[in-house]
Parts: structure tokens; sequence; C-alpha cells
């Protein structure tokens, strides 16, 4: 009798090696989760500042992935659309943990789809046309009055701008694979 052995993956399937949409989106997550960004740069640590510093870098990743528009290759493409349904999917699980009845979820979640695409295509236009821009496009997504969104964003922006040039500096590899690295705050 020949014997073959079976990569552990193939046999135990919660061993299996995670997409690299999900390692991306983790890294995300983790990184919109510092609490710096409340304690230290004036994002509210409510569920709208959290919504805000998540969709800030998972905007900077989708950046990275496609900034060459439709030139952009086929497998940056399919990853930046990964994410984003990733995201999506992250966001009807939390209007379930909220209590948001089954019922209305779709609708929340096409809501928060349809806001989170403008809030998208807002930070790519002001990215465009510079930090000043990029600092009133995030303060207008900031759950805060006039004043305080304005002083928060002005810290942001330079951080969100440096985030972006970090991130072209990655290989398109590394991103293909999962592995994201972020600059420090």
């Amino acid at each position: 009798m020949a014997w073959s052995l079976k990569p552990l993956a193939d046999v135990l399937p919660w061993r299996r090696r995670r997409a690299p949409a999900d390692d991306l989106y983790g890294a995300i997550v983790a990184r919109a989760r510092l609490p710096v960004f409340y304690q230290g740069l004036g994002v509210p640590d409510t569920l709208e500042g959290r919504f805000t510093m998540l969709s800030l870098h998972l905007f900077a990743v989708l950046h990275r992935l496609t900034g060459h528009g439709p030139q952009a290759p086929e497998t940056a493409r399919a990853l930046a659309q990964e994410l984003a349904d990733r995201f999506t999917a992250d966001m009807d699980t939390v209007l379930r943990e909220l209590g948001v009845s089954d019922l209305r979820v779709p609708k929340k979640v096409r809501g928060l789809a349809a806001s989170s695409a403008a809030l998208m295509q807002a930070y790519e236009e002001a990215l465009a046309k510079g930090e000043g821009a990029l600092a009133d496009a995030i303060a207008g997504a900031l759950p805060l009055d006039e004043s305080a969104a304005k002083a928060a964003s002005g810290r942001l922006a330079p951080y969100v701008m440096t985030v972006v040039r970090h991130l072209e500096g990655q290989s398109p590899e590394d991103l293909y694979e999962g592995r994201l690295t972020f600059p420090d705050v």
C-alpha cells in the first residue's frame, strides 16, 4: 500500500490559508482601531468615528490597488473588488450585531455601500487636489461640529497622505498575498 501525505490544509479545512482580501481587511481594521486616532487626533470614539477611520484606511488601500484606473492589473482590480465585498459583509455583520432587524439590514447595507462609494470618490478627487482638499473631505465625513472636524481633519490629512505614499512603495505582490504594512502614526 502506497502512502500519500496531503498537506494539512487539504485535510483540515479550518487550517486553510485565509484569502488575501481577508488578511488585508484585517490589517485595515486593526489599524483603524488604534487608540491614537481617538485619543490623540480628535476622532470621536463612536460608531461613526470608527467608520470614518475604517473608510480612510480602506480608501488608501483601494487607491493603491486601483491607482492606475482601467490600466490597473486585473489581479489588483479583482483584489480591490474582494476587499470592497469584505467591507460590505462586515457592515452587514455590524448592523446585525447592533440589532437591526433582518428585514432592514439589506436596505441599510445598500445605503452604507452607496455612501461609502461616494465617500471613496470624494477622497479620491480630494487626494488629486492636495492635502488641503483632502482635509476638507475628511472634515465632511467626521461626525463632529465644524470647528472640531476641521481640527481633526487637519491632523488626519497629513497622515493619510503619508499612508498613500507608503502604500505606493509596497510591492503589488505583497498586497496580492495579503501582506500590508502602514507607516507610523
